[in-house]
């Protein structure tokens, strides 16, 4: 009875030590989140903070991003790191998309309604871009002005508040920082406020601008962003400390700030003033840009099969005899023909995850978005295409005794197909153009890819004109595919 009774024993507290030994080994925090990868989401068009190293991976790279790999290693966690634009970002996280949102973030009251903050991590100071020998030094210069800045960015709120005391001071709001700079280079803007460290990238690279720091203003730190009431706050504010404490950020801070300046320094002396393109400034970067391009057209053949095949349904229900039906199909093309496009893309991306608890990509939002509103247009073209064909091959089938489903599958659609075959090759080219809208959440297409280039390089046009480049033969080798089937077509007739 002895020896049964210190076997049991033995069995507990061997199953004691090895719960003990998996317990220490396992992460906590893991388990009260319940995954072991973090997911980052950023605005990658913000160097040295966090931008596209183009040249090299293709990853992004930068600042926050050592930053946010090192809390992920010491909170024993993997780092998956997605982009979006600025003003996407904390709706990404009110979505529950994505764990925290690492772009040089100030937290400010508006934010902390809705998002909770880490502590700051980094301290910035505003400044005054413009052309050289604009001599903008104080605020109050600015009066009878207008001064661009970038949309939802704590400069924004600060132009505001400024704004509020200097009058006069017009503002114009951009969705990227290399939209202000091209603003400001083409004079539709006289100024723009840019945090230091970025703008001394761009007038680095830009001989033909100058910054100038803005004197006695409160300056603004740069703070991780999370849902509120996470359970990620306290420990990446316990990583964040200890990196203040043994010299981690400075240490970063030096890396990429001093790199950011160098790079300026590199590039002003091969920039050209004026209108004079250097496409061999982007050399380095084509393949990057190339990237896009199976992307966009992946992105259109998907959506416009998947198009074809909604707009089909939909132009039979509007010919069908059921009432219904044909007022569910007509109120659906109105709304999807009323309304744009983007908006309808941003719904479906940042609505879904809400609405379904499902946590959409953004190709497939892009995809499906692009599917409902095209078959929302070819819908009446395919209407018109069944409704131009001879009635007389309705009837004779009818007489024949061909049941109708089997009659529009086998006569009528390959007919209209063919007919409406011009129509068909638009809508496909028009979605490919605006496949590079699908860039405003985050899909790195073609025009994305060549937007990142700009802003690693501080330029803006060379990289877009390739773009166009690319996008235009896409375009003209579509058109000339079609009109070989249309011709091949009518010879089989």
């Amino acid at each position: 009875m002895k020896k049964r009774k210190k076997s049991i024993f033995n069995i507990l507290l061997a199953a004691t030590l090895a719960i003990s030994i998996i317990l220490s080994q396992s992460n906590p925090l893991q388990a009260l989140i319940g995954k072991d990868t973090l997911t980052m989401i950023t605005s990658p068009d913000y160097p040295p903070y966090e931008y596209y190293d183009t040249e090299g991976s293709g990853n992004i790279i930068g600042f926050d991003i050592d930053i946010a790999n090192y809390i992920a290693k010491e909170l024993k966690f993997k780092l998956n790191v997605i982009e979006s634009d600025f003003n996407g970002l904390i709706p990404a996280l009110a979505t529950n998309r994505v764990d925290f949102v690492m772009a040089g973030m100030s937290p400010t009251p508006e934010r902390l309604k809705n998002v909770d903050f880490s502590i700051i991590y980094y301290t910035a100071q505003d400044t005054i871009v413009a052309p050289k020998g604009s001599n903008l030094l104080k605020v109050q210069q600015l009066s009878g002005k207008t001064v661009g800045v970038q949309l939802g960015s704590i400069q924004e709120k600060n132009l505001k508040e400024i704004a509020k005391k200097v009058t006069g001071i017009q503002i114009k709001q951009l969705n990227r920082v290399p939209e202000a700079i091209q603003e400001l280079k083409s004079k539709r803007i006289d100024a723009a406020i840019i945090e230091n460290n970025v703008a001394s990238g761009f007038a680095g690279s830009n001989p033909d601008l100058e910054f100038n720091v803005i004197p006695s203003q409160e300056n603004s730190g740069s703070a991780i962003a999370f849902a509120k009431n996470s359970s990620l706050v306290p420990p990446f504010n316990r990583v964040l400390q200890k990196m203040k404490d043994n010299g981690t950020l400075k240490q970063l801070a030096t890396k990429w700030f001093s790199k950011n300046t160098n790079i300026a320094n590199l590039s002003s002396t091969e920039v050209k003033t004026g209108l004079n393109l250097d496409f061999s400034r982007i050399s380095k970067d084509i393949p990057f840009i190339l990237r896009g391009i199976p992307l966009t057209l992946l992105f259109t053949i998907i959506s416009v099969f998947l198009g074809l095949i909604w707009g089909t349904v939909l132009s039979l229900l509007k010919i069908s005899d059921i009432k219904p039906l044909q007022s569910l199909a007509n109120a659906y093309t109105s709304v999807f023909r009323g309304t744009p496009l983007l908006l309808q893309l941003a719904l479906v991306y940042y609505a879904t995850p809400q609405l379904t608890g499902y946590n959409i990509s953004a190709l497939q939002a892009g995809v499906l978005t692009f599917t409902l509103n095209s078959g929302a247009y070819m819908s009446e073209t395919i209407r018109g295409g069944i409704q131009a064909v001879d009635k007389g091959q309705s009837e004779a089938s009818i007489s024949m005794g061909i049941p109708k489903w089997l009659m529009m599958k086998d006569i009528i659609l390959p007919q209209a197909l063919k007919n409406i075959l011009p129509a068909l090759v638009n809508e496909t080219i028009g979605l490919l153009k605006d496949s590079a809208l699908v860039s405003t959440i985050g899909v790195v297409e073609i025009l994305r890819s060549a937007q990142i280039v700009g802003a690693n390089k501080y330029i803006y046009f060379e990289p877009l004109l390739f773009a166009g480049l690319i996008y235009y033969i896409l375009v003209m080798g579509l058109t000339q595919s079609a009109f070989i089937l249309e011709k091949r077509l009518r010879r089989s007739e």
